[in-house]
């Protein structure tokens, strides 16, 4: 039985329309506000909701986003009595699947209604193409690599905790996407997700967004408005491209961590937040403390443990397996029946350096799959830029007497390795041995022997 929630602020429309869909096989909610909607899906499981346009404190455009925001793939429709085409594209915009006008015909919202549930099925057929997807997020794939094994034991051990993670790496390697991952498999699953792209935001309009504003703190704030940290109360605040913030919202975010108090703009009162922080950024934080553009008590803060996400071309066999996912994935989008790879295709594919990482690998699928005339994708398919991408020249490297020795090289590779995982863990030695797959016993004795400090 599919549930759905109903947001109007007119108790008659929306008993009308909780029977109606109640007829037919629904289990409705109905709530009066955008505020008591935002607090409903946050405590429970919805397939759909409908919204009005007019509503008292917000309107359901506003409404639509904030909610897209916390549940990327949740099917919303607007209802409006006033049939503005610019409302409807505005809505798609921020991420409605459909609208509809009042007075409603009870026929045609039950189809739309019942598309909206079919395309998201279809959503989640998608991400069933791979054994390796996360349950009901359609963008993150587990590799097989031993890169890709290390962050999915590095996922699984800081889940289960409540500490802030530094997640680091090129532009399309799927931060985002390990950062959902630790949210998902977390005690705060069932509670907000919240991302937030700092890079996109100028000082002000970070603060704003950040912990909220109250009505006239500055022009333009006609009302109250409540920030991301509030918005993600009781779960996981995610904070992209971290290393934009402003030197004085570092300042702001710092305090927000150690005493999980916020105060808006304007405001003469602290709240009090609940907020897991996770972050990404893909620069060296610890150079950017270094050179006094990232805060070193901050950046202490919340590296309580990192994780590396490692580029598309370190991960061998994991190209071609996230190649053929994407190749679904377009084929079901574009309604196409491709059915692989040629030899010269997977070659290419093998050798490319992929600078964008995943996310050029799914594009480039994608565009290839959309002009191929054939059953297979040939060189023909692909990209100018894949086809023949500009020369990379390597730097001549030298070969020591003591590169040529094996067993120093193991050892001298194996002493890297420990050193990196302790670090990574804060020379947490139980967590260590875990990640290294040896006993405690067996890491001691190479601590030991290789004189490693910490």
């Amino acid at each position: 039985m599919f549930k759905a929630l109903i947001v109007d602020d007119d108790p008659t429309f929306c008993l009308m329309l909780k029977s109606y869909l109640s007829n037919n096989g629904f289990e409705v909610k109905e709530v009066f506000s955008a505020g008591s909607a935002l607090k409903a899906v946050g405590e429970h499981s919805f397939d759909i909701v409908l919204t009005d346009f007019r509503l008292p404190d917000f309107d359901g455009i506003t409404l639509i986003t904030k909610v897209r925001k916390l549940y990327p793939d949740m099917p919303m429709l607007l209802m409006t009595r006033y049939g503005d085409i610019r409302s409807a594209v505005t809505a798609i915009k921020s991420g409605a699947f459909d609208y509809v006008t009042k007075p409603v015909n009870p026929d045609e919202l039950l189809l739309t209604v019942n598309k909206a549930l079919s395309n998201r099925q279809q959503s989640k057929k998608i991400a069933g193409l791979s054994p390796r997807s996360i349950s009901g997020e359609i963008n993150y794939l587990r590799g097989t690599s031993a890169p890709s094994m290390m962050v999915e034991q590095y996922i699984s051990l800081i889940a289960p905790t409540d500490m802030s993670v530094i997640i680091q790496g090129e532009s399309g390697t799927g931060k985002e996407y390990v950062a959902r991952m630790i949210h998902l498999k977390g005690p705060r699953k069932n509670k907000p997700f919240v991302a937030v792209d700092c890079g996109a935001m100028s000082n002000e309009l970070a603060a704003s967004e950040l912990f909220g504003h109250t009505k006239g703190s500055f022009t333009d704030a006609h009302s109250d408005k409540e920030g991301q940290f509030e918005q993600a109360n009781g779960g996981t605040l995610f904070l992209d491209e971290i290393g934009n913030l402003s030197y004085e919202n570092q300042l702001k975010l710092l305090r927000a961590t150690q005493e999980r108090k916020i105060r808006k703009i304007g405001g003469n009162k602290d709240i009090g937040v609940d907020v897991r922080i996770l972050v990404a950024t893909n620069d060296d934080l610890s150079s950017s403390v270094q050179r006094g553009a990232f805060r070193e008590d901050l950046f202490h803060r919340l590296n309580e443990f990192k994780i590396n996400v490692p580029a598309l071309r370190s991960r061998g066999e994991d190209i071609v397996l996230f190649a053929n996912y994407f190749l679904e994935q377009a084929n079901l989008e574009l309604n196409k029946q491709v059915a692989g790879f040629d030899n010269e295709v997977t070659d290419k594919i093998l050798s490319y350096h992929w600078p964008g990482n995943i996310r050029e690998l799914k594009n480039t699928i994608r565009r290839a799959v959309l002009v191929a005339q054939g059953s297979l994708l040939t060189l023909a398919d692909l990209p100018p830029e894949i086809l023949s991408p500009p020369v990379r020249r390597a730097e001549p490297s030298r070969i020591s007497s003591g590169q040529t020795d094996l067993k120093a090289l193991a050892e001298s590779q194996e002493r890297e390795a420990i050193e990196k995982v302790l670090k990574q863990v804060h020379y947490n030695r139980t967590l260590a041995a875990q990640l290294l797959n040896i006993d405690r016993k067996t890491l001691y004795n190479k601590i030991k022997h290789y004189g490693i400090e910490g």
